[in-house]
């Protein structure tokens, strides 16, 4: 432990969460800060100590209907607003964003229990979703020329009006940025709706972005609960998309909530991620993979690599080292820059990961690391982080998604098993893979059933390629040009040139 830097860092919270205790966190509507139309409010808690952070704003269906209200009397000035300017005005939230980095990703990691050391990259990646689709604002109507014979095509793209966007609690300013700045690139307003155990960042994020200049009613921000504020929205008619990154089952129960105003939806939902490592690889460059792509961000994120599928030549001597690597990895205070591995979001997540180290033993496999709840001072949302070996692919623990520091092993034969196994769950978000094959590379990327690979990589994000998952793990695509396809309208044009023939009914 580095109590030093713990200690002041604790200091500089202390200023910052001031704000959160002392009064109710507001919604953000029209450029206001308000309360919940009945008054009521929620409770939030910090993961590190079960303390209590403040008390939120408990949306209603009538703050919901105020925000989209705002957002739909907002949309054609910002609509109509020039793409350069548009820009400039992101870039300035982006600067904004950069000035607070710090700030952010201390209250982030208190309210999330995420370990300081990625939450302050979080802030700045926020900075850079901003700036990669401020960059692109000014061309984002553009489309395409289609010449025909006698007839001239060109496609052109408008914004689709005001969306709403529901994000997660896990990484919430970055993944609300990753949302909320293409939308705004486009020309769309947005009503935000962030999850109820994270709501601290949300409303940094959209002050933040008015203090930087953004008019009034084209960012709002309403926190609630799902089942209230969540679904209210969902179903406005003012909306005209929904955005929502969670679990799979949420997303589906919002396709039905959006159906009868006949919403456009992207979701980006969960994961059982494998890795597959194979014994041509370079198996010390892999396990610092595996051992990153699960453990880090406490394996709450939706492409962690939860189940890792080892050839079985080398799977003894590989696990051997992969235990050591988990055994040795340091559970603490996230505000410690010491810490790898902080406690879980919220007691009931806590409870649901735990539950599957019983499930586990009762499957016939071995808890080789963990297994067990832990503390800090006894008190906290902890848990060990944890090795599953001798699993199936057929167990629970390899089929469903824990979202903890949580890993299981499954070995495998030969490249046919290992991509049946991989492909063998409800899910298909992301797949990683070492080989020192190129040719197994190439048929790896094409045969497995998700909708992102990585060779011989952890998850490395570049913002212009496609983001998104097949089957159970979402529909749409983010990133670069394809967030636009989402939230924007393509149009087609076609003129003559006067010279075809014109086909005829009824001539006198």
């Amino acid at each position: 432990m580095n109590a030093v830097v713990l200690e002041e860092n604790l200091q500089k919270l202390s200023a910052l969460i001031d704000r959160f205790s002392k009064s109710p966190t507001l919604h953000f509507i029209n450029g206001e800060h308000l309360a919940a139309t009945d008054e009521g409010t929620f409770a939030n808690f910090s993961p590190i100590d079960d303390s209590i952070i403040g008390e939120v704003a408990a949306g209603t269906m009538e703050d919901v209907e105020k925000a989209c209200k705002a957002a739909e009397n907002a949309f054609d000035d910002w609509a109509a607003m020039p793409g350069k300017q548009r820009r400039d005005l992101l870039h300035a939230i982006a600067d904004a964003i950069e000035a607070s980095a710090e700030q952010i990703a201390l209250v982030e990691s208190y309210d999330t229990g995420q370990a300081l050391r990625f939450m302050a990259k979080a802030a700045i990646r926020g900075a850079e979703n901003f700036r990669f689709f401020a960059d692109l604002a000014p061309t984002a109507r553009d489309g395409l020329s289609l010449p025909a014979p006698q007839h001239m095509n060109y496609s052109s793209r408008q914004p689709i009006g005001p969306v709403g966007i529901i994000t997660p609690w896990n990484t919430p300013f970055m993944l609300s940025t990753w949302k909320i700045a293409p939308a705004l690139a486009a020309g769309c307003t947005v009503v935000h709706k962030p999850a109820e155990w994270s709501p601290c960042t949300a409303a940094l994020l959209v002050e933040i972005m008015h203090e930087a200049g953004l008019p009034a009613g084209v960012a709002n921000t309403v926190h609630g609960l799902g089942e209230i504020a969540g679904k209210a929205l969902t179903e406005n008619e003012a909306i005209k998309a929904i955005a929502f990154v969670g679990e799979s089952s949420t997303g589906s129960a919002i396709m039905k909530q959006g159906a009868d105003t006949l919403k456009r939806v992207h979701f980006e939902l969960g994961g059982k991620n494998p890795v597959i490592v194979f014994d041509d690889a370079d198996l010390h460059r892999a396990l610092d993979a595996v051992v990153f792509m699960i453990y880090s961000l406490n394996g709450e994120r939706c492409t962690s690599s939860s189940r890792l599928l080892i050839q079985s030549t080398i799977a003894e001597e590989f696990v051997a080292r992969l235990k050591d690597r988990v055994a040795a990895l340091k559970v603490g205070h996230p505000l410690d820059p010491d810490t790898e591995v902080g406690p879980l979001i919220h007691s009931k997540h806590r409870e649901k990961v735990s539950s599957y180290f019983e499930i586990a033993e009762k499957e016939g496999a071995t808890i080789a690391i963990g297994g067990k709840c832990a503390d800090l001072d006894g008190r906290g949302c902890f848990v060990e982080p944890t090795l599953f070996t001798n699993v199936t692919s057929t167990m629970r623990i390899a089929q469903e998604e824990i979202f903890g520091p949580v890993l299981s092993v499954i070995e495998f034969e030969d490249e046919a098993d290992a991509i049946a196994i991989a492909n063998g769950v409800r899910y298909g978000l992301a797949a990683y893979a070492w080989t020192g094959d190129s040719g197994r590379s190439i048929r790896l990327a094409r045969d497995l059933e998700v909708g992102m690979v990585w060779i011989n990589s952890e998850n490395n994000r570049h913002l212009p390629s496609p983001f998104g998952g097949m089957k159970a793990s979402g529909i749409g695509r983010d990133g670069g040009d394809y967030s636009f396809d989402f939230y924007m309208e393509t149009k087609n044009v076609c003129i003559a040139t006067n010279e075809h023939k014109i086909p005829t009914l009824a001539r006198l």
